[in-house]
């Protein structure tokens, strides 16, 4: 985040951190992160009602998941067909009832170990059974893969700041902010977590907040964070649905995709783009009815591919990126510290933990699926440098719905290299009453505040 909020202070434009990969490495590795990125999206979303098929066995347990996977996913495409209005509606309200839910969680079990004597719980837990770090430095290091799929998204709130009025000012807060989440909704909430629930209760139940209540005993409460979970998987799972269909609608409109995928309705909504980026969805419903067990887990392993890429990519970038402004002897508004170590041990990390993977049972599949799939992006580069270098020399096939065009770029202009297409249902973005701040993301067009989880 730190490198990204870097390169887009020096320049405060519209575009996506796969432009800057193109300009300040090459058009390929630009081309190679953006389809990675979308990817890893697109799997998410599979990853996610997935989760959501699972959690609702609790209340239905002989009605197979799949129904609920493929029931709750039209509803959602659905949604999206409409203009971004009906997105944000839902969107807000899903993120309000998560949010709300996590901070009464957060006073009720800061009451029972900090306000309650003599019971079962506090931080005594943290050394019972197995003990501290009971896997040890490597069960720490393979779980960091879970908690990179967790953190999935994150990046958008450095690319965003760039959209402000003060890209620095907005981009200092961002930070802020991201450290004060993280701190209150991770660190504090699974710090309490296990001050409350043995280890071994919460290996064996389905959701840690479910685990938690089952162990105080609250009546209901299980059944109330079960419902929380399932809707923040729904949350998760509508913004990534959303940011992935602007994605393919911007590479189709820069020449980097079928001209198909940039075609609107008469309402603004990619519906083309919607149901290619929907297909992770189709893969979740065909991997989870055939291995309902671990359907969920072999979605995240997929899905972990493009995160990881990108991440490592994405510090790559950075490396260049100050390089060449050594070249030109520029000022920066922001310096990430602890440049060139940072950024080179953040992808040589980000490279280990993509080999781990192909130790760790459960995300085997990552590399396995990666790499014939960035292999088949590659090729799928070189088909279309045609009509990507038609795009960059003149008009798109924008439509006067949205005033979408491809700009000409020289390429020593980065201003001009950052430049992306029209977001879709741009007339329909004007600001409502009674309905979330939205943020123009790069690539994804204006996404409510609450999905940059």
């Amino acid at each position: 985040m730190g490198a990204l909020a870097e390169m887009i202070l020096a320049h405060p434009t519209t575009g996506s951190f796969g432009a800057f990969a193109e300009h300040y490495i090459n058009p390929f590795t630009g081309f190679l992160l953006k389809y990675l990125y979308w990817s890893c999206l697109v799997l998410a979303v599979g990853t996610e009602i997935t989760a959501v098929g699972g959690c609702m066995r609790m209340w239905f347990p002989d009605l197979p998941a799949v129904v609920w996977i493929i029931g709750l996913s039209a509803l959602l495409i659905g949604v999206n067909m409409f203009n971004v209005k009906a997105f944000g509606t839902l969107e807000y309200w899903f993120s309000a009832t998560k949010e709300f839910a996590i901070a009464a969680f957060i006073l009720l079990a800061a009451y029972l170990v900090f306000g309650q004597r003599g019971n079962d719980f506090g931080f005594q837990n943290y050394t019972a059974e197995s003990g501290f770090f009971m896997g040890g430095a490597q069960g720490v290091w393979f779980a960091v893969v879970v908690a990179i799929f967790s953190y999935l998204s994150i990046e958008m709130i450095a690319v965003a700041a760039g959209e402000a009025k003060d890209p620095e000012v907005a981009a200092k807060k961002a930070f802020k902010v991201t450290l004060f989440r993280l701190f209150l909704f991770c660190i504090l909430t699974l710090s309490l977590i296990l001050a409350i629930a043995p280890v071994s209760e919460i290996l064996e139940g389905d959701s840690p907040f479910v685990t938690v209540m089952q162990v105080i005993g609250i009546p209901f409460a299980d059944s109330t964070l079960h419902f929380v979970v399932i809707i923040a998987a729904l949350s998760a799972m509508n913004s990534q649905l959303y940011i992935s269909t602007r994605m393919m609608f911007s590479l189709s409109r820069g020449g980097q995709a079928p001209s198909s995928l940039g075609k609107l309705k008469k309402n603004g909504a990619p519906v083309n783009a919607l149901l290619l980026s929907a297909g992770g969805i189709a893969v979740a419903a065909i991997i989870y009815a055939s291995n309902p067990e671990s359907g969920f887990t072999i979605m995240m392993a997929l899905s972990m591919f493009g995160a990881m890429m990108a991440w490592m990519l994405i510090f790559i970038t950075h490396l260049f990126f100050r390089r060449s402004h050594r070249r030109s002897a520029a000022p920066l508004k922001y310096r990430l510290p602890y440049y060139p170590a940072g950024s080179a041990a953040g992808a040589q990390l980000m490279a280990a933990l993509l080999v781990t993977t192909l130790f760790t049972e459960q995300f085997s599949m990552t590399l396995l699926f990666g790499i014939p799939f960035a292999l088949t992006v590659s090729a799928l580069y070189f088909l279309m440098r045609k009509r990507m270098k038609l795009a960059q020399a003149g008009p798109g096939t924008g439509n006067e719905e949205t005033g979408g065009s491809s700009q000409p770029r020289e390429p020593e202009k980065i201003s001009d290299a950052l430049k992306v297409q029209a977001s879709p249902g741009a007339a329909h973005h004007a600001p409502h009453r009674g309905h979330p701040p939205a943020i123009a993301v790069p690539g994804a067009g204006l996404v409510p505040l609450e999905c940059l989880r």
